[in-house]
C-alpha cells in the first residue's frame, strides 16, 4: 500500500521562513571602507612620524585592529540597548573621573590616567565623549520641541558635570570636546536660537573674569596664538615649527621619511597632536587635502545616516557623532595651522594613541548599529 504524504498550508496561512541570525562583515557599506582607508593611510604617516620605529607602529596597528573588531561587534547591538544603558555609562564615567582625581597617574603636568589592576592605563575622559551624547539624547529624545528651560538646564548639567571634572585635570581640549558632543545633541533637539546667542554673549562679557581662572600656560597659549614670535623658543615653538613644516612641503611634499622638521625632532609631538604637520611636510598640500577629503566624506555619511533614520534617539546620536567628529578635525587642523590655541586634541584615527582610537571606533560602531537597524 502506497501512502503519499502531501504538505499543505492551513487555510489563510502564510509560509514564514525560519529566523536566521546573520553577522554581516560589512553592515555599513560606505562608512566602514572610508574608516579602513583612513586608518591605513594614518599608519603610513605614523611610520614616518615615529622615524620607522616598528614596535610602536605595530602596537598602534593592533589597537586599531582591536577597535575595528569592537566596532563590528557593537554594530550588531540594537540601538535601544544604547538608549537603555546610556545613563549607566555616564554614571560609570563620572565615577571613574572622580577616581582619577584621587588615584590618577600624573603625566605631562596633568592627572588624567587611571590604571586598574592588570589592565593597561587609560583615560576615563575618553569614555565621556560617548556617554555624554548618549545620555543627553536619552533625556531629550521624548521631549517636546521647543525645549523648556528646565529640560535645557538638565541637559547642561549632564554635559557640565563631567566636562568640569575633565577641565580641572587639567585637560581643556577633551573637556571642550565633551561639551561639543553634548551640545550638538541639545542643538539637534530643537534648542531655540536665543539661548546660544545669550550664552555666547555671556561668555564674551565674562571673558575678563574667566581669564583669571585659566592657568598660566593656558593664558600663554592664547597670547601666543596672536604673536608666536614673541616667544619663539618657548610657547611659540609648536606653532612656528608646525607651520614651517606644512609650508616647506609645498604641493607634493618631500617624501616619506624625508621631512626635516619631524625627522630632526624640531616638531614636538609629531606622532600625536601635530601629525598633520608631518603629512603636510612629507606629502604636501595634495596629501593633506586627501586626508581632509576622507574626513569630509565620513562626516557627510554620519549626517546622512542621521537624516534617514526614523527614531528620534537614533537621529540625535547619529547627528551628534558627525558634528563631534567635525569638531575633532576642525580643532586639530586649526591648532596645527596656528588658527586656534594649542589644546591637545589629536587628529582622529591618525595620531598615535590607543584610548582615543578605541573610543572613536566604538562610537562609529554605535552609528553603524543605527544604520543597520534603521528599519526595525
Amino acid at each position: 500500500m502506497n501512502i503519499d504524504f502531501v504538505r499543505t498550508l492551513r487555510t489563510g496561512g502564510t509560509a514564514e521562513p525560519p529566523t536566521r541570525v546573520r553577522f554581516e562583515i560589512l553592515p555599513e557599506p560606505v562608512l566602514l571602507p572610508l574608516l579602513v582607508i583612513l586608518m591605513a593611510c594614518g599608519l603610513g604617516v605614523l611610520y614616518s612620524a615615529l622615524h620607522g620605529r616598528t614596535e610602536a607602529l605595530s602596537a598602534q596597528g593592533i589597537k586599531l585592529a582591536a577597535g575595528f573588531v569592537i566596532m563590528l561587534v557593537v554594530a550588531h547591538v540594537h540601538p535601544r540597548e544604547f538608549l537603555r544603558f546610556g545613563p549607566v555609562l555616564w554614571l560609570g564615567g563620572v565615577a571613574l573621573l572622580v577616581l582619577v582625581h584621587i588615584f590618577g597617574e600624573v603625566a605631562k603636568g596633568g592627572q588624567r590616567w587611571l590604571e586598574v589592576g592588570p589592565f593597561p592605563r587609560f583615560q576615563p575622559s575618553e569614555l565621556l565623549k560617548l556617554a555624554v551624547p548618549l545620555t543627553v539624547a536619552w533625556y531629550l529624545h521624548d521631549r517636546s520641541s521647543p525645549l523648556s528651560l528646565g529640560d535645557i538646564c538638565v541637559a547642561l548639567a549632564i554635559m557640565g558635570i563631567p566636562a568640569g571634572l575633565i577641565i580641572v585635570q587639567p585637560d581643556l581640549g577633551t573637556g571642550l570636546l565633551v561639551l561639543a558632543a553634548g551640545g550638538s545633541v541639545l542643538f539637534l533637539s530643537g534648542l531655540p536660537w536665543i539661548y546660544p546667542a545669550v550664552a555666547i554673549g555671556g561668555v564674551a562679557a565674562a571673558a575678563p573674569i574667566l581669564w583669571s581662572f585659566l592657568r598660566e600656560y593656558q593664558q600663554q597659549r592664547i597670547l601666543t596664538l596672536f604673536d608666536p614670535e614673541s616667544d619663539p623658543l618657548g610657547a611659540g615653538w609648536n606653532i612656528i615649527q608646525s607651520t614651517t613644516a606644512i609650508g616647506s612641503g609645498g604641493l607634493m611634499g618631500k617624501g616619506v621619511l624625508q621631512g626635516t622638521q619631524s625627522g630632526l625632532d624640531f616638531l614636538p609631538e609629531a606622532q600625536t597632536d601635530f601629525i598633520l604637520a608631518v603629512i603636510g611636510e612629507e606629502f604636501g598640500f595634495v596629501g593633506a587635502m586627501g586626508f581632509l577629503v576622507l574626513y569630509i566624506l565620513i562626516i557627510a555619511r554620519c549626517l546622512y545616516v542621521s537624516m534617514i533614520v526614523r527614531r528620534t534617539f537614533d537621529r540625535l546620536v547619529a547627528g551628534s557623532i558627525g558634528i563631534t567628529f567635525f569638531v575633532y578635525v576642525f580643532v586639530n587642523v586649526g591648532m596645527v595651522c596656528g588658527l586656534l590655541p594649542v589644546v591637545g586634541v589629536p587628529l582622529p584615527l591618525v595620531s598615535y594613541g590607543g584610548t582615543s582610537a578605541l573610543t572613536l571606533l566604538f562610537t562609529f560602531g554605535v552609528l553603524t548599529s543605527i544604520y543597520k537597524h534603521r528599519n526595525n
